[in-house]
């Protein structure tokens, strides 16, 4: 079961092309300057079963993109990644963002591993205001990096994607 404060069908600001955005329920991190601080308390979400929201996603015939967004997904790190592997063996591309960063999750739970290990795209680092950039696709802030989760566990290390469409560069 995951708690979600929400789901957008069709997103393109979430990641490249129509996506739908999932938003989790509650964040451990209370960036100052988050955009989603109403994400911020657990408990509060609406409870929605793994299934019913690959039903929801199938609904849309023109998303073939789902990022996970929060609140903090890695927080609920099971269910999403329950979420993610149903939606890879439809063929979906995932993506996820997350306060947390690629070193913190490799240090993680089993449970936050697992989720990392199922996604493709991960957005991530915590929201620094200070560094918050209006010019950069699909980051918050300048310290957030999008990076090629099957490379990056491959080598150990945060390799940044080099694809076009995540860097805007369509």
């Amino acid at each position: 079961m995951l708690e979600l404060s929400g789901i957008v069908s069709d997103s393109i600001v979430d990641g490249p092309g129509i996506r739908t955005a999932i938003f989790s329920q509650g964040c451990p991190h209370h960036c100052p300057g988050c955009h989603n601080p109403e994400t911020w308390e657990f408990g509060c979400g609406t409870q929605i079963p793994v299934e019913a929201v690959v039903e929801i996603v199938e609904s849309n015939p023109l998303c073939r993109g789902v990022t996970f967004s929060g609140g903090e997904p890695f927080a609920q790190a099971a269910a999403f990644a329950r979420l993610a592997k149903a939606l890879k063996e439809k063929g979906y591309e995932v993506a996820s963002y997350s306060g947390f960063t690629f070193e913190e999750l490799l240090r993680g739970s089993d449970a936050q591993k697992e989720l990392l290990a199922s996604i493709d795209i991960l957005i991530d680092g915590r929201f620094l205001q200070a560094q918050k950039s209006l010019e950069i696709a699909f980051r918050g802030s300048r310290n957030q990096r999008i990076l090629d989760v099957k490379d990056s566990l491959a080598e150990g290390k945060a390799i940044e994607t080099t694809s076009k469409r995540w860097l805007g560069e369509y």
